[in-house]
C-alpha cells in the first residue's frame, strides 16, 4: 500500500513512510497484485445476453418451458426416469460435465457453448456450496430408494429451491438454447419471433442430440450440406426418421421445397410457404415428433411463417398430418392381429360364436 503513494502530499513534504517488517530502509513493500479471475463462458453468456438480441419475449419462452404440460416441476432434486442423473425445476440438470460441442457446419461461424452445470448454476447467481449439499442429499436417497419410493415420495419432498430459483434456472438454459440455436441456424438473426422461439424449444428439450437430426439440419440451412448427409439416418435415441420411407419421404420433401421456393437475394431468407413446409416435414418424420406429439405440434407450428396470423390454424395443420405413436403393446399377438381375430369370429359365427362355438352347440345338441 505504501508503494502505491509515490504522489501522495506526504510524501511531496518530505516525510517517508516506515519500511514493513524485513525490508531494509532503502526499500519498500510491494503488495502482491491481487489475480484477476475471468468469468467463465456460462457467466460472460448471461452477461452479454440482452432480450433485444432475439425477436420474442424471453419471458413468454420462460413461461412456455416451465409449463407442467411439457416438463416436469419439481423443487428437490429427482432422478431422470432414463438415465437416473439428478434434475431439478423444470428438469434442470445438476451433475453434467462440461462437454466439447464442435462446430461441424464450415459456413456457420458461431460456436456452441455446452458449460458443466456447475457453470450454469453459478451463472444463475446461486451459490455453489449450495448445488454440493443438494447432490449430497440426492446421492444418498438414491442409493437406498427404489424406483417405486421415488414416484410415491417425489411431489411430497421438501423444497431445496424456491419457485423463482427455479425460474431463474429456466431463464439461464433458455439464453443457453438460444446461444446455441444461432450455432444449429446460420440465419437464426434472420427468423421471424416465432420460427426463432421454435428454434430455441428444440435446443432446449433436445440439447446435443438436435445434432443427429441431419434431415431438419440440412433443410433449415439451405445451400452446401453442412454435416455430410443430404438425408437423415436412423437414431433409436432420438430419432432423425422413423424408417426408410421417412427418410425417402424427407428427401422428396427437402426436393420439392428447393424446387418451388422463389429465388431469393444473396444474404436473405426464404419465407415461402413451399420451403417451410419442407422444415416442417423434415422434422414430422422423427421419432420425437411422433413419441411427443402434443409438445412437437406447438413447436413445428411455429415455423409455419403465416404462425402470427392464426397460431391455431397452424398447430391444426400439423397435427392433421403428425401422426400419433405406433404402441407397441407387450403379449403374444399384436393389437392388430387381435383386431383380426376378432373380426374373423364375428365372421364366421352367429352371435359372435366363431367355429368352434358352433361345433359346442352341436354337440349340446347331439348329447
Amino acid at each position: 500500500m505504501a508503494a502505491a503513494t509515490f504522489a501522495s502530499p506526504a510524501l511531496s513534504q518530505g516525510t517517508y513512510p516506515t519500511p514493513a517488517p524485513g525490508t531494509s530502509s532503502g526499500q519498500t513493500a510491494v503488495a502482491a497484485p491481487t489475480p484477476i479471475v475471468a468469468p467463465s463462458p456460462a457467466l460472460r453468456m448471461m452477461q452479454e445476453f440482452k432480450d433485444t438480441d432475439v425477436k420474442f419475449d424471453m419471458n413468454e419462452l420462460v413461461d412456455i418451458l416451465r409449463d407442467r404440460r411439457h416438463e416436469g416441476w419439481v423443487l428437490a432434486a429427482y432422478p431422470d426416469p432414463r438415465t437416473a442423473q439428478p434434475l431439478i425445476g423444470a428438469g434442470f440438470s445438476l451433475d453434467l460435465p462440461e462437454r466439447e460441442h464442435p462446430q461441424l457446419d464450415a459456413n456457420n461461424p458461431h460456436p456452441f457453448l455446452e458449460p458443466s452445470s456447475a457453470d450454469l448454476w453459478q451463472a444463475a447467481g446461486f451459490d455453489p456450496a449450495r448445488l454440493d449439499q443438494i447432490l449430497t442429499v440426492f446421492y444418498e436417497r438414491r442409493r437406498t430408494w427404489t424406483r417405486r419410493t421415488w414416484r410415491k415420495k417425489l411431489f411430497s419432498l421438501p423444497a431445496q429451491i424456491s419457485d423463482d430459483d427455479a425460474i431463474q434456472l429456466v431463464r439461464v438454459g433458455a439464453i443457453q438454447a438460444v446461444y446455441n440455436a444461432k450455432a444449429y441456424c446460420r440465419n437464426f438473426d434472420q427468423l421471424n419471433g416465432p420460427q426463432q422461439m421454435a428454434m430455441a424449444q428444440l435446443v432446449y428439450q433436445m440439447g446435443v442430440n438436435l445434432e443427429h437430426f441431419n434431415a431438419f439440419l440440412t433443410t433449415i440451412n439451405p445451400g452446401p450440406a453442412p454435416r455430410g448427409q443430404q438425408v437423415a439416418t436412423a437414431n433409436p435415441q432420438t430419432g432423425a426418421s422413423d424408417s426408410a420411407a421417412d427418410t425417402q419421404m424427407l428427401a422428396q420433401a427437402m426436393q420439392d421445397a428447393t424446387a418451388t421456393a422463389t429465388p431469393i437475394p444473396a444474404g436473405a431468407i426464404d419465407q415461402s410457404p413451399e420451403y417451410w413446409l419442407g422444415v416442417q416435414q423434415s422434422l414430422m418424420g422423427s421419432q420425437w415428433a411422433h413419441k411427443y406429439r402434443t409438445r412437437a405440434i406447438s413447436v413445428i407450428a411455429m415455423l409455419d411463417p403465416a404462425y402470427s396470423d392464426d397460431p391455431t390454424a397452424a398447430e391444426q395443420r400439423v397435427g392433421a398430418v403428425l401422426r400419433p405413436a405406433v404402441v407397441h403393446r407387450r403379449g403374444r399377438h399384436s393389437v392388430a392381429a387381435r383386431e383380426v381375430s376378432a373380426r374373423s369370429t364375428v365372421r364366421h359365427g352367429k352371435s359372435g360364436k366363431g367355429r368352434h362355438g358352433a361345433a359346442r352347440t352341436k354337440g349340446r345338441k347331439r348329447a
